[in-house]
């Protein structure tokens, strides 16, 4: 539980606005900077969704670039983590796209989302849940992703996927239908075997 005084992490950080500002004029210690606070965040998520270390290593890499020009159109209408939040979750939608279209549909590789949960050190039980995240397609486990851990709406994702709001919403229910179902199961083996 976060008590109050514990430092800020992920994509909530304040940015010193000078080092924005020499973001913004191309210092590369200001994007060294910039990366040192961010860079975890944009792994974690894009790891959470791709389930898939390297994939999720190479979006990193991805966003960081992108950044270093598009940080000239950032004007701080949202908190810079924010904004780079987007740039990320709009690069991972690019990299499932970019699956579709070259037949990948799987659950990423083992123990992605697994190696996460170990690095952040959680508990056991988050362990499991990530597992059964893992075992959904990729679509699939970006939606409920976004929407139950990120906090996105349903509008928001239909924006980000191309596609209506009963899209999402469908992929939402069944998704979670497909991992009760999953839990269901192993329950049941367990109970078996005792």
């Amino acid at each position: 539980m976060k008590e109050p005084g514990d430092p800020v992490v992920g994509f909530a950080q304040r940015v010193d606005a000078r080092i924005l500002a020499r973001a913004q004029y191309g210092d590369m210690q200001a994007f060294a900077a910039l990366y040192a606070c961010f860079g975890r965040a944009c792994f974690n998520l894009a790891l959470r969704i791709l389930g898939n270390r390297s994939q999720a290593e190479d979006v990193v890499q991805e966003i960081f670039l992108k950044m270093f020009s598009a940080v000239r159109s950032y004007r701080g209408d949202a908190p810079f983590g924010s904004w780079l939040k987007r740039l990320t979750v709009n690069a991972v939608i690019d990299q499932l796209r970019q699956q579709g279209r070259d037949g990948e549909t799987g659950g990423g590789e083992g123990g992605g989302i697994a190696e996460f949960v170990a690095d952040a050190g959680n508990a056991a039980a988050n362990i499991d849940a990530w597992g059964l995240l893992q075992r959904l397609p990729a679509r699939a486990r970006a939606v409920i992703v976004l929407h139950e851990f990120e906090g996105y709406t349903h509008a928001e994702l239909a924006e980000l996927f191309g596609q209506s709001e009963s899209y999402s919403k469908s992929i939402l229910a069944r998704a979670l239908r497909r991992l009760g179902d999953i839990a269901d199961r192993r329950e049941e083996a367990t109970c078996r075997k005792t």
